[in-house]
Parts: structure tokens; sequence; C-alpha cells
């Protein structure tokens, strides 16, 4: 569970829900005033229909799904990836490139498996480097395709909200001789539209940022392990691939990616 998506959303509500509690303060039953039902199907189901509108169902149904991801972060090591390569690279260098067959069937990472095995069978190094940064835009466009339902959600939701208010003043407009109903209408036009700016600030727009952060880090590992692979491939020495593949990382990061064996690699 990734700490701060749960801290921010949960605060973000929170805040809302206590500013909305001291409004009405002593009066808690007027805590009802901020509830409306047409508001909602105004917001929401107009928003998820515009997305319907607007995007293709199977789409639709993994972006809705990729929400729970906002909050879980992916299991991104480059630390790791950089210390499996070394270990690889040392391998290759005592038994040869062959040796990595065995290896790669052990692996967990199916990206990885695929670039060794691709090397193991002899393919031509740019071929190799071809294959997988294609399989990384595919995977890039699928996270960019879900970010964008997001994005493309937190844009209707303030429309629609800015609807329910047109529909609020129209039906306060008509009851003009009521000066009794003139006020809860107001109030369901101006809900409305706090209803599309929650949709949109609090949800949607946070969850396509946390998105994209994750798609970052995740690619940056398999740039990781390509360069990793590529380098394994030419032959170089493991405290050189170390060093090349360090300079991915942050400065704090770089510290832990120190490889068991890997001084004892660069010894010729």
């Amino acid at each position: 569970m990734d700490k701060g998506s749960l801290i921010g959303f949960v605060a973000a509500v929170g805040l809302i829900v206590t500013a909305m509690i001291i409004a009405v303060w002593p009066e808690f039953g007027m805590m009802t005033a901020f509830l409306d039902a047409p508001s909602v199907l105004i917001v929401v189901g107009g928003t998820t229909a515009a997305t319907l509108v607007s995007t293709t169902m199977e789409s639709f149904i993994n972006s809705v799904k990729a929400i729970s991801k906002a909050f879980k972060p992916p299991n991104v090591d480059p630390t790791g990836a950089i210390e499996k390569i070394i270990t690889l690279a040392n391998l290759a260098r005592k038994e040869g490139i062959l040796a990595l067959e065995e290896a790669a069937k052990t692996m967990e990472d199916s990206f990885l498996e695929k670039g060794i095995m691709l090397i193991v069978d002899g393919t031509d190094p740019e071929l190799v480097r071809s294959i997988l940064e294609t399989e990384i835009a595919y995977i890039e466009g699928r996270h960019a395709s879900v970010r964008s339902t997001y994005d493309f959600m937190a844009l209707m939701a303030p429309a629609f909200g800015m609807s329910g208010t047109v529909i609020g003043l129209i039906v306060m407009l008509q009851r003009m001789d009521d000066p009794s109903a003139i006020g809860g209408a107001m109030a369901v036009a101006v809900i409305t539209t706090l209803y599309g700016s929650m949709v949109a600030n609090v949800l949607c727009l946070p969850v396509s940022s946390k998105l994209k952060v994750f798609s970052a880090e995740e690619m940056l590992m398999k740039e990781v392990l390509i360069e990793g692979m590529l380098s394994i491939q030419a032959g170089e020495n493991p405290r050189i691939i170390e060093e090349k593949l360090k300079a991915f990382l942050s400065p704090k990061m770089r510290g832990g990616a120190d490889a068991p064996g890997a001084p004892a690699a660069a010894e010729e």
C-alpha cells in the first residue's frame, strides 16, 4: 500500500468533511444539506456516460480496475535489478552466454527473461534493443490510455457539475414566486458544482498523476534492464556494467546498488 496515496486521499476527504461540520456547527442535522441524489446522478452518471462515449468499454473497465494501482505501488526495485544484471554478467563471464539460459528459466521478471533468451539465441543486439523497446512502448501506451481516461473524467466532472448548477438555477427561477423554495434550489445548484470539483480534484487528477509516477518508475527499471542485458551481450566487464547502470539512479539510491561479488569480477 502506498502511504502517500492513502494519507492524501483520507486527508482530502477528511478536511472537506471537517469544513462542512464547522460550517453547520452546532446544528449537525444540517449535514444532510450536503447530500443530494440528483447532483450525484448528474455528476457521477454524466461523467461516466461521457467517458463511455469517449472510449471503449474494455478500456473503461481497465481504467476503473487501475484505480487500485494508485494505492499499491508496482514492484519496482532498480537496485535489485542491477544486482540481478551483475549476477548474470558474472555468470556469463565465467561460463559463457549459453549458461544464462538456465538462469533465465528461474526468473520471475518476464521482461528480463525475454531479453536474456533473445541474447542466448544469438539475436543481433540492435534487434534485441528494438524488440524490448517496442514492448516498453506498448506498456507505456497502455498506461497512458488509463491516465487519459482519468484526465478526461477530471475534465467532464466539473462540466457536469456546472450543468447541474444551471439546472438548479432554472428550477430556482421558476419558483421565484415562492421565496421558501429559492434557498433549496440554490443549494442544489451549488452542491452539484461541489461534487464535480471533488470528483475531479480529489479522485481523478490525483489518480492520474500517481499512475504517471509509478509508470515512470517502472519504465526506468526496464531501461536499466535493457542496458544491462545489452552490456552482457557485448561482453563488458561486470564492474563497468554496474557503474553504467548506477548512472540511471539518483545519488541516494546508488549506495545500495553494489552487487555482491561485483568487485571481484573486475579482476582480469
